[in-house]
């Protein structure tokens, strides 16, 4: 018995589970210093619920990677992208309002948002279905219309909340998703006019007059310093202060002193950078390297059709949040919505990044396990 558990354990990858709590490690140190000032509004205990979620995500990942194998997620995609699809519907007819948004569900004691759940549910149906229909031809653009719905749906149901954060994020999983399916030129370029186009309609008939000032923000955000463009602004001091080597763990003065509001969601990243510098936020970004790497990796090297579509829709995940996130509030990018994974505040959140890790970890287990 225990050799056969020693056995399997020198067969388990735990490079991902391994990501996984390094980069939240650093990121529940760096929620407790950006919200330890503020007790008055009880954000000082944060910190713990992060880690509880955690340590439920953790569970959970180990449970999905012990358990299931890859031909259990192809059985159950349309089944999973159905229940997220479904969660949706329920946020438009009873969800809570907050912060201006219809986002959530309330399910007793919990609440949680389905559209981070919609972001795996949508990965996991668009690899079944490339796994079932062209697997290995180039797509044209007629190949895009299933997937497409598939796709532009939840977006359009996550946008309306409004969210335009998240609706633009599934739309770009689509994207890193056909493209690695591999495109004809031709549907490159009818998909850029597209693109084009619909961003011309979005701006000028589907952006709420805030979205529209979040553009005008991040092309000027002194032309209104005290309104839309002050988290920019304080977003970017934030991140200069912090020079080379930081200010130091606990001595964030934009946190302390709530210049910069959305401290422990969207701008985590500019109080890591601001007590931890250049340097510090180097090390934060290497971290995520190594996760994006091994993901590469991990879809490289498996030899299912399924499973590689599924690790490059999960790298969307991952690498899109970063991505945006890192950009935003770097004055790269307007500021949306998007959390910094691992390091945001979020129970629906870290819950989806658990069940993600644990299925990548399960694909990578089964090349050693089941082949």
């Amino acid at each position: 018995m225990y050799q056969s558990l020693v056995a399997y354990l020198k067969r388990y990858d735990f490079s991902f589970i391994g990501s996984f709590f390094a980069i939240f490690l650093v990121g529940v140190l760096n929620l407790y210093s950006a919200t330890h000032s503020q007790a008055h509004e009880g954000l000082n205990m944060l910190y713990r619920s992060q880690v509880i979620w955690w340590l439920m995500a953790t569970a959970t990942a180990i449970i999905v990677s012990i358990i299931f194998n890859p031909k259990t997620f192809e059985r159950v995609s349309y089944i999973a992208y159905g229940i997220t699809f479904f969660l949706l519907i329920l946020v438009e007819i009873m969800g809570d309002v907050g912060m201006g948004a219809q986002r959530w569900l309330n399910l007793g004691p919990i609440r949680m948002q389905p559209s981070e759940f919609m972001k795996l549910g949508l990965a996991m149906a668009l690899a079944r279905y490339f796994a079932r229909v062209h697997p290995e031809r180039e797509l044209a653009l007629r190949d895009l219309i299933g997937p497409g719905i598939i796709a532009l749906v939840p977006a359009i149901l996550v946008i309306i909340q409004p969210d335009l954060g998240t609706g633009m994020l599934l739309l770009l999983i689509f994207s890193l998703v056909i493209f690695y399916k591999r495109l004809k030129w031709k549907t490159i370029v009818s998909l850029g006019l597209a693109a084009l186009v619909g961003g011309v309609l979005m701006y000028n008939f589907g952006l709420r007059e805030y979205q529209r000032k979040r553009i005008h923000t991040f092309i000027d955000p002194y032309a209104d310093a005290k309104g839309s463009g002050y988290n920019a602004i304080q977003s970017e001091i934030a991140i200069g202060s912090g020079r080379l080597f930081g200010k130091g763990f606990k001595n964030s003065s934009q946190a302390s002193l709530q210049y910069l509001p959305e401290n422990h969601t969207d701008f985590v990243f500019a109080i890591f950078n601001e007590e931890h510098g250049f340097f510090g936020s180097m090390f934060l970004v290497l971290l995520y390297l190594i996760l994006f790497l091994r993901l590469i990796w991990l879809a490289s090297s498996v030899q299912r059709f399924y499973d590689s579509v599924l690790v490059v829709g999960i790298t969307g995940i991952f690498f899109w949040h970063t991505f945006i996130n890192m950009s935003m509030v770097s004055g790269m990018m307007p500021i949306v919505g998007i959390p910094l994974p691992m390091m945001s505040y979020g129970g629906s959140a870290m819950m989806t990044y658990g069940v993600c890790i644990g299925m990548v970890t399960a694909i990578s287990n089964s090349r050693n396990f089941f082949n």
